[in-house]
């Protein structure tokens, strides 16, 4: 699946990118703090791998002005299999999340273009009741971010994941679900103009 806008397209998530990921993630390496945000061919390569082979996860790239400036991806993406209202690869809830971009792709709109494109295809393709996204705690700008789209936040889950630092984190756990979703779109469609 491709979603394209006005700023963004995202592709599907393939090894044939690994190189344009790794001139994106090493641009400057100054705001990963808080993401896993590989750096080398080979570090990149099994990263897009697992991110391909792992089930229940859409992986793509982030393409801004022709050249890929970094990734996100559905994952979490769960089918309640008591309700016959949809085929079985369609969700009923899915997560947004593992998202990183390139130093010169950040407070550029490319984020909230892709993350527009993400859950008007959540919401409106698939119909689902709930995309939730994760954002380690402490991470201030991330958090402020995602409440800029419209997610409420659902609560702090504590020892959620252990950070690049080799500390343990909690996470703040954000929803937007299908009713808030006009309002949503309406702020984000706002926004992209």
């Amino acid at each position: 699946m491709r979603l394209e806008g006005r700023l963004v397209v995202l592709e599907p998530l393939a090894l044939s990118q690994v190189g344009a990921l790794v001139e994106a993630a090493t641009e400057s390496r100054d705001t990963y703090g808080f993401a896993d945000v590989p750096s080398g061919p080979e570090e990149m390569a099994a990263y897009v791998r697992q991110a391909l082979e792992q089930p229940g996860v859409m992986p793509f790239a982030i393409v801004a002005q022709g050249r890929v400036v970094g990734t996100t991806r559905f994952l979490r993406m769960e089918h309640w299999s008591r309700l016959a209202d949809r085929p079985a690869d369609v969700p009923h809830v899915a997560d947004i999340g593992w998202t990183w971009l390139a130093a010169s792709a950040q407070r550029t709109g490319v984020n909230t273009e892709a993350k527009y494109l993400m859950l008007r295809h959540a919401f409106e393709t698939w119909r689902v009741f709930r995309v939730a996204i994760k954002v380690d705690a402490p991470n201030e700008a991330s958090r402020r971010a995602v409440e800029s789209l419209g997610a409420k936040l659902d609560g702090i889950r504590r020892a959620e994941r252990l950070g690049e630092d080799g500390t343990v984190r909690d996470c703040a756990w954000y929803s937007i679900l299908l009713d808030e979703w006009p309002a949503v779109k309406k702020r984000l469609q706002a926004r992209l103009r």
